[in-house]
């Protein structure tokens, strides 16, 4: 694994930016990238809401057309089902010869929605954090580490610019990790899939309803499944497994050893070998470009299914209780 920090970095982009879209991501890099004295612009479609907050922040909004015209490096940040109708529609022709073609994600150029002429470089800045924290980290002299990627080195220096963007970004200070659009896709779209979002989501709402099944109060299953998973996950992103292990109590980790095998075991190891396959053989990026392409019906139908689910009702009348929070409610 190579890691390359602020020293290993050119100085500076010294080249003009576009960013394209305007929000978690776009704001931290667009606004991260002026303040390190690069030349920024915001490319969004005519009519968008995010116009009034670009202006607001200090930056130039402009269409996405006259944004790449007069870039030289162009971050597209906008979702990824559109991002291959954006980029035929306006961005591929408006692009100069010798332009840097950057993504915060592979998803595009990896599933071939995106096919950039050969006489410009590609490639890739993925933060490991949201938006708001690359942010805010780059505000305090810190950083959010990331990795990046270069797919198409048409200059001879894709490497050296895709390091300076990051380091313009905040990202040097942390570390900036080299890996591939190939990697670094496959992985964040199984890591979200099996564990992050659909494991866990999964885990809590199924160790919800058995407790609840089982007569316990609702209210009593939210806090041992949902809301103190946060203090567990903390001492993990803190010090990892180990920390974790050391902080709960003897009867926690012993139930740790002896019961998460028996949660996770070789039937869930199988199916997530399946829903790494269907990642890399594309299958997965198929049925949700079709999804998109086909209205999101049933994307919007399970969205709102689990909305009702019950602990999302019993949950938002607890986090109520707790302002220290400051509960937010979709």
């Amino acid at each position: 694994m190579k890691i390359h920090y602020d020293r290993d970095c050119p100085p500076a982009l010294g080249e003009p930016v576009a960013v394209i879209g305007y929000g978690s991501q776009g704001r931290a890099h667009a606004l991260n990238l002026r303040d390190s004295g690069e030349d920024v612009r915001v490319g969004l479609y005519p009519g968008s809401k995010s116009i009034e907050r670009v202006e607001t922040d200090g930056l130039r909004a402009v269409p996405v057309p006259e944004a790449v015209s007069e870039a030289t490096v162009v971050m597209v940040l906008t979702p990824d089902a559109g991002q291959g109708k954006l980029f035929r529609e306006s961005i591929e022709k408006h692009l100069q010869p010798g332009t840097m073609l950057m993504f915060a994600h592979g998803f595009s150029i990896h599933f071939a929605q995106i096919k950039p002429d050969q006489n410009i470089d590609v490639a890739m800045i993925a933060p490991k954090g949201p938006g708001h924290l690359v942010r805010s980290t780059y505000v305090q002299g810190m950083g959010v580490p990331a990795l990046i990627a270069v797919y198409q080195d048409a200059s001879g220096r894709a490497l050296q610019r895709a390091l300076a963007y990051a380091r313009a970004l905040g990202a040097g200070r942390a570390g900036i990790v080299e890996t591939t659009f190939k990697e670094e896709t496959e992985t964040d779209l199984f890591g979200e899939q099996a564990v992050l979002c659909g494991g866990v989501s999964s885990l809590v709402k199924t160790g919800f309803e058995t407790l609840v099944e089982a007569g316990y109060q609702p209210e009593i299953a939210y806090f041992e499944v949902l809301h103190e998973l946060k203090l567990i996950v903390d001492l993990m992103y803190r010090g990892g497994l180990g920390f974790m292990r050391y902080s709960v109590s003897d009867t926690a980790e012993y139930g740790d050893y002896v019961s998460g095998p028996r949660v996770i075991d070789d039937h869930v190891r199988k199916q997530m070998r399946q829903v790494l396959t269907e990642i890399q053989d594309g299958s997965f990026a198929e049925k949700w470009l079709d999804e998109n392409s086909n209205g999101r019906e049933g994307f919007l139908s399970m969205r709102q299914k689990d909305a009702e689910h019950p602990i999302e009702k019993v949950g938002r009348e607890l986090r109520s209780m707790m302002t220290w929070l400051e509960p937010v409610e979709k």
